[in-house]
């Protein structure tokens, strides 16, 4: 399942990201994954002070939104890093990392999330196709719009031919490991929160009970 939050940036934060996508050191993206063959973009230079500025801001943008917190039961988050693709620029299909080098221990990659920064018509290609089955579902969000899935997911970026594509990307570690529990926990708080007004007492603090103990044997805070 996809989650899609139309508006995890405010626009402040949005013209901040995108004055550090034109001040940021960008170097080739093959550097987190050097034996990829589709891999063709450009990451932010990690040793730049401004990658680290501008990973703060989604950093705090993901942190407040309940959105994203509520579809993805984050335990660990990876610093998010800008990622630009420039006409030619591409990502072939693949699936991410299932561990991704940080201390103190490696980040297990549950959840991948795409922040988008630029206008739509700003730039030709460049949509985030994930695969559903034998289909794909492309998407390419205004600014500030970010969309998660799960890592597991054969996705790629389709290539740009006109404009520039910059975006942040993450990774989360979820609470809840297994997809389809955190994907029924997850439905089943919405259910509850739509339905708040119309249930009794009784069956508001039943329900409560059941998601929190499912939240209890399917979670890992440690």
């Amino acid at each position: 399942m996809f989650h899609e939050i139309p508006d995890l940036l405010t626009h402040a934060e949005i013209e901040q990201l995108r004055d550090f996508g034109r001040v940021l050191n960008f170097v080739d993206g093959r550097v987190t994954n050097p034996n990829s063959t589709v891999k063709n973009n450009l990451h932010a230079d990690l040793q730049d002070p401004n990658q680290r500025k501008s990973s703060e801001i989604l950093g705090r943008a993901l942190g407040r939104s309940e959105a994203f917190v509520a579809y993805a039961f984050p335990k660990r988050i990876a610093p998010p890093v800008l990622t630009k693709y420039l006409p030619g620029m591409h990502y072939g299909a693949h699936a991410d990392s299932a561990f991704l080098p940080f201390e103190p221990r490696p980040l297990r990659s549950d959840l991948s999330c795409t922040v988008f920064l630029n206008d739509p018509d700003a730039y030709d290609g460049g949509e985030l196709c994930v695969r559903l089955g034998s289909r794909e579902v492309a998407f390419k969000l205004p600014p500030g719009g970010a969309v998660i899935y799960p890592s597991t997911t054969i996705h790629e970026v389709k290539p740009v031919t006109r404009g520039e594509r910059l975006c942040g990307i993450t990774f989360v570690e979820s609470e809840i490991v297994d997809r389809v529990s955190r994907e029924l926990l997850f439905e089943l708080n919405e259910v509850m929160a739509l339905e708040h007004d119309r249930l009794s007492w009784e069956g508001r603090t039943r329900l409560n009970y059941i998601a929190s103990s499912l939240h209890r044997q399917w979670g890992d805070a440690g």
